[in-house]
């Protein structure tokens, strides 16, 4: 079981062609959050309505359906988003609380304390969401915790001098494939410290039960990093911003590109297959647990550009998309817990037409059940959106 999250953080500063010391928010960014907030409801309803078909990290070319592999590749896009978005929220918030200035001791304060409290959601809400179980024998250990870890780490890291910060989010991202060969076995020391950061695997508990850490830490924390480094970008003109957005997303594009065609680091090596559909699976087919360089540099190349175009693109569709990330942990819960009720309800009303469980037929349905969900969401996020605004109580922030 996997998941993806959005980032507990407000997109506070300017309109997007002004200084962030203005008080606002960002539509480009909440639009952009919004968006992979949309693929990651397709995801989650395949995991609740397709089940039968699981993929596996990476998939299997030669028995995942051409509709299901780009379903799910669609949604590698989301947790890279997010937490690069995690980064660049926590400088715009830190950033705002200086008027201007340095903003890191503003926002080291902010990603540890908002830091501890995801690690807190998801080993409680979160996690019975996905069980509906208050004890259950394995704790999954995904998104949000990983967010929430990256946090408290980019609360010290925010203190380095800004090329510093940029050259150790790079070389994480980049150079965290040279520590695969490494591998720690269950009950060997550091098995649990490097299960954390690396190794996608179970941890026993003292009282019986496992941990699995579903989402390794180490590369998402370079990936906060690097979205806490670009944030000056959006404290000056919005032209020289774009061609920046720009140049990151065609420059990781192009390494990508380069470290496919080598196939000798990055991911796993890609091959010719039957088909030529099959072939280009092939080298789609990238890592996510934990995110290979070739797995971030696609999606964060994407992502930057997808950002860029939301810069400067106008109409109802961003604004609609905005209302989505503009309450991102309200939604990752609401969704979770509508999904799941509304699995239980469909086996009680029409019996498990798939092994134990209820299945859509096919992946359109999968698509289809996730629009028909995101309506009541939107309502949901927009009525939020505006109890948020109107509230002063401190703890509304946290949600």
């Amino acid at each position: 079981m996997m998941s993806t999250a959005a980032p507990l953080v407000p997109a506070s500063a300017s309109s997007i062609a002004a200084p962030s010391r203005a008080v606002g928010r960002i539509r480009s960014i909440d639009a952009l959050r919004g968006l992979v907030i949309l693929l990651m409801l397709v995801d989650h309803a395949r995991e609740f309505f397709f089940i039968h078909a699981q993929v596996s990290d990476p998939m299997d070319v030669e028995t995942t359906s051409p509709a299901l592999f780009f379903t799910r590749l669609s949604a590698h896009l989301c947790a890279p988003v997010f937490v690069a978005l995690t980064g660049l929220g926590a400088w715009l918030y830190g950033n705002k609380q200086a008027g201007g200035g340095n903003g890191a001791n503003a926002a080291s304060a902010f990603l540890l304390k908002r830091g501890l409290f995801l690690v807190v959601v998801e080993l409680t809400v979160v996690n019975f969401a996905w069980t509906f179980s208050i004890a259950p024998e394995l704790i999954y250990l995904q998104v949000i915790w990983a967010i929430g870890l990256s946090m408290i780490a980019l609360a010290a890291l925010v203190h380095l001098p800004r090329p510093v910060l940029i050259v150790v989010g790079l070389a994480i991202v980049l150079g965290h494939n040279l520590l695969d060969p490494i591998s720690i076995a269950a009950g060997q020391p550091g098995h649990v410290i490097w299960a954390m950061l690396h190794d996608r695997g179970f941890i026993d508990l003292p009282w019986g039960g496992q941990a699995r850490t579903s989402y390794p830490l180490l590369p998402w924390i370079g990936v906060a990093a690097l979205g806490y480094a670009i944030g000056p970008w959006f404290a000056g003109e919005q032209r020289r911003r774009l061609r920046r957005l720009v140049l990151t997303g065609m420059s990781a594009l192009a390494l990508f590109i380069i470290l496919r065609a080598i196939n000798l680091y990055g991911d796993a090596p890609w091959a010719v297959q039957a088909t030529p559909i099959q072939t280009a699976m092939s080298v789609l087919n990238l890592t996510k647990y934990p995110p290979s360089a070739d797995f971030l540099l696609l999606t964060l190349g994407v992502g930057a550009l997808i950002l860029a175009g939301l810069e400067t693109a106008q109409g109802r569709l961003v604004g609609m998309l905005a209302v989505f990330g503009g309450a991102p942990l309200f939604f990752y819960l609401i969704h979770l817990y509508g999904l799941h009720l509304l699995n239980l309800a469909v086996l009680v009303l029409f019996g498990a037409n798939q092994g134990d469980g209820f299945a859509v037929p096919g992946v359109g349905g999968v698509w289809l059940l996730a629009a028909l969900v995101a309506v009541p969401c939107w309502f949901a996020c927009q009525w939020f959106g505006g109890v948020k605004r109107r509230s002063s109580q401190w703890w509304m922030k946290y949600l």
